[in-house]
């Protein structure tokens, strides 16, 4: 075997152990509860506005903060006192399949006759 071969070798043997040694921390780790959320922190509600920015409702404890994410970092921008939660949106978002339906089942538009269109008709006639 050429010393390149080797090398190669020994280099993918290495990263496979050093991929299934990564595997087994983090499956060890998530049964132990490393990582879990503890305290009174509570994430309630996010609303995402752009690709970088999003209102977040934290609860800690009885308050609710409502904090702005930007790329320049969080931002508090109000808390709310009461314990009750936030009301929950009137109307749930329909269904993909359901609109889907929807869209299939309509007729198609039919195009309006202009008097121009007419005009052109009779002309070749």
């Amino acid at each position: 075997m050429s010393p390149l071969a080797g090398y190669l070798l020994e280099t993918l043997v290495t990263l496979a152990a050093v991929v299934v040694l990564a595997v087994l921390v983090l499956y060890g780790a998530r049964r132990v509860g490393i990582g879990r959320p503890t305290g009174p922190l509570e994430l309630v509600g996010r609303l995402p506005l752009d690709g970088r920015r999003a209102v977040y409702l934290v609860r800690v404890e009885s308050t609710v903060y409502v904090l702005g994410a930007s790329e320049a970092g969080l931002l508090k921008l109000g808390e709310l006192d009461s314990p009750s939660e936030p009301s929950a949106p009137a109307a749930a978002a329909p269904k993909f399949g359901d609109v889907l339906k929807g869209v299939l089942q309509r007729e198609p538009a039919r195009k309006p006759v202009t008097p121009a269109a007419k005009e052109d008709g009779d002309e070749s006639s």
